[in-house]
């Protein structure tokens, strides 16, 4: 697997250092954002490969950024995943009916989290 960009959009430190490390640890390069604003500026601004995204994130809430991203050509492309604690059920057909490519549910799953992630690079 040919080693990719990822933004990783999540207000919580703690989330977003674990996810940064398992994802370095695997190879990629990742870039963060604290906040919904600018999570979009930087996907606009850098294109990574895939972009996780936290759900309850403060400034635009990850459902809105997505269908941003999404309804935007430049961006329509990336892989958005959603990142979320949100696991009621309608939570997962919620987030990918705002245009999120797929959903990966806290707290992760350690041991299959990065091949979940590698599994939508290139899709």
């Amino acid at each position: 697997m040919p080693h990719a960009r990822i933004l990783v959009i999540e207000d919580n430190p703690d989330n977003l250092q674990l996810v940064r490390f398992l994802l370095e640890q695997a190879g990629h390069q990742v870039m963060g954002a604290m906040d919904g604003r600018m999570g979009g500026e930087l996907t606009r601004a850098v294109h990574p490969d895939l972009v996780l995204i936290d759900l309850t994130i403060p400034g635009i809430d990850g459902w809105t950024l997505a269908r941003q991203l999404k309804d935007d050509p430049t961006t329509a492309h990336i892989p958005l995943l959603a990142l979320t604690a949100h696991t009621l059920p309608g939570d997962r057909k919620k987030a990918l009916d705002a245009g999120c490519d797929g959903y990966i549910s806290k707290p992760l799953d350690i041991g299959a989290f990065v091949a979940t992630v590698e599994a939508h690079l290139g899709k």
